[in-house]
């Protein structure tokens, strides 16, 4: 019995911290020491302020970039999909730890009405029983995000290769939240991804920021369009003319060095429309490839088929027979005179049907002709007869 006791005080001291994400994949889990699970911890929540950059990258200044997940565990983001995570303040208030027994609806795991608020409080109006939430109440939660790098070392994860992928506005509020995952999102080296939870709030405290560190994996990947180089988010006040398009970096403010977010005087900037990150997946940061023109086939003819002539006629014409000598004959009165018969044989003229490519294979039919010689014995021959007969 004093043992729970002493574990729910101590539950009590630790959760007057503030927020970060609990989810499979995280670094720092079970804490910093390497080895040890703490399931009481709240290492991860601890915000991030006034740092140079080697310590705020990836929660350095506490050693949690030297803490990664077991080998194997991944917190896995369904391409086109929900991915869900426990905003909490310390890992004994989420089901990651205890059975979940320590977990509630809210971060701080007690209750609290829907419309919570601190609204009767002066200047900010900021809710006071859990100031961890650093809002007023939930419209006014600045909205948290996921960045993916495909980077599997965290190592070779830069400013430039992280990317916003995902933005759920007015969180931190409840204990569950859930981010939508673009459905193009490209699938992760085998070792897996690198993914970092975000949040900056807006006023009701110092304004620090989170950073947490998560080994991750696209699961369902079915695009590999590959995800564009990140630039600044500038601060836009929410007019899309003025913000940046496509893949954006985490938002660096109000530390020692490498600030990549100048708001005006009095604002705060943030993972909401400030500063062009709108609500859900971030579906402008990959890489446009151009659109594959229509091969157009171009058939280049010869000269003598690009510009066609016109079909030649081919006429073939065989001259009658002529004979030089003409046969002798005799006329009597006894007998009725014959006529002499003369052969002559019709010209025959042969047309080609038009063509316009003519094969080469084609053979040309060559007339036929008579010899001559042969022609003139043969009249011979006939005189000859003729004279024998007295015709």
């Amino acid at each position: 019995m004093v043992a729970i006791q002493l574990t729910l005080l101590a539950l009590v001291v630790t959760s007057q911290a503030h927020t970060a994400a609990f989810a499979p994949g995280m670094y720092c889990k079970g804490g910093n020491k390497v080895g040890v699970d703490d399931q009481n911890t709240n290492t991860v929540v601890n915000p991030l302020y006034q740092l140079s950059f080697k310590d705020f990258w990836f929660q350095h200044d506490r050693g949690c970039d030297q803490v990664p997940p077991p080998a194997g565990e991944f917190l896995e983001l369904p391409a086109g999909g929900k991915v869900t995570v426990e905003l909490a303040h310390n890992r004994a208030q989420t089901s990651l730890s205890y059975g979940g027994q320590y977990a509630g609806e809210w971060p701080d795991a007690k209750p609290h009405p829907e419309d919570w608020n601190g609204n009767d409080v002066p200047g900010e109006g900021c809710i006071q029983d859990d100031g961890a939430l650093h809002t007023s109440n939930q419209s006014t939660a600045a909205g948290t995000a996921f960045a993916i790098s495909y980077n599997s070392k965290i190592s070779d994860v830069t400013l430039e290769n992280l990317v916003v992928f995902s933005v759920l506005e007015h969180t931190p509020w409840k204990r569950i939240a859930t981010y939508d995952v673009p459905a193009n999102l490209p699938a992760c080296p085998p070792e897996g991804c690198t993914c970092a939870w975000l949040w900056l709030p807006k006023g009701c405290g110092i304004p620090n920021e989170y950073m947490q560190g998560f080994k991750c994996k696209v699961t369902g990947a079915k695009s590999t369009a590959p995800v564009g180089v990140a630039k600044p988010p500038v601060f836009c006040g929410g007019d899309r003319s003025k913000c940046q398009a496509g893949p954006k970096q985490l938002i660096i403010w109000n530390q020692a060095e490498s600030n990549n977010v100048f708001p005006p005087n009095g604002q705060s900037p943030g993972y909401n429309a400030v500063n062009g990150f709108f609500p859900g997946a971030q579906n402008d940061i990959f890489v446009k490839t151009a659109a594959a023109s229509p091969t157009l086939t171009t058939v280049t003819k010869t000269a003598a088929t690009v510009a066609p002539t016109k079909p030649t006629v081919t006429t073939t014409t065989t001259k009658a027979a002529t004979t030089t000598k003409a046969p002798s004959t005799k006329t009597t009165t006894t007998a009725a005179p014959t006529k002499a018969t003369t052969t002559t044989k019709k010209a025959t003229t042969t047309t080609a049907k038009p063509t316009s490519t003519p094969p080469t294979s084609c053979k040309k039919s060559r007339p036929q002709r008579h010899h001559p010689r042969a022609l003139g014995r043969f009249v011979e021959a006939v005189a000859e007869k003729l004279e024998k007969y007295e015709i």
